[in-house]
């Protein structure tokens, strides 16, 4: 039988972690659809949740969205009675952006089904070696603390 291609790239820890997290993402990613969320929207309404009241341009900082993708995703969540932006009342030419009570329950739905597609990623391992390995993809992932 022949050698997989690529057996240099294929030993790398980055191409390893890209492939898992590309995994990782379309589990997700599937689950949300079912939902029928976008997973930027996902992000942007569990960020608001945290963050609410935000101002715009503090939750596009936050999520690390360019302010017209953001203003895309906030316009779709909008659309769909997910969010409200109205004038901040910490300054008043600025919107602040909060959930709605149906982009609450919506997040609630999305949160436990991309729990269910992580709990789907690490099924291959045990209780102690999820712990481990999330303690060292936090480590290598520059997040600690």
């Amino acid at each position: 039988m022949a050698e997989a291609p690529l057996p240099a790239i294929r030993s790398l820890p980055s191409w390893l972690l890209g492939r898992a997290a590309a995994r990782g993402r379309a589990l997700v990613a599937e689950a949300l659809a079912a939902e029928g969320v976008k997973m930027w929207h996902h992000v942007v309404l569990s960020a608001v949740r945290d963050l609410a009241p935000v101002a715009q341009a503090d939750l596009g900082r936050a999520v690390r969205l360019d302010p017209k993708d953001l203003v895309g995703v906030l316009n779709d969540l909008q659309s769909a009675g997910l969010v409200l932006r109205e004038p901040d009342p910490a300054d008043r030419r600025k919107n602040a952006v909060s959930l709605t009570d149906e982009g609450t329950q919506l997040l609630e739905r999305c949160e436990r089904v991309a729990r269910q597609a992580n709990e789907e990623l690490l099924a291959p391992l045990s209780a102690d070696e999820r712990l481990r390995f999330m303690g060292l993809l936090i480590r290598i992932s520059g997040t600690e603390g």
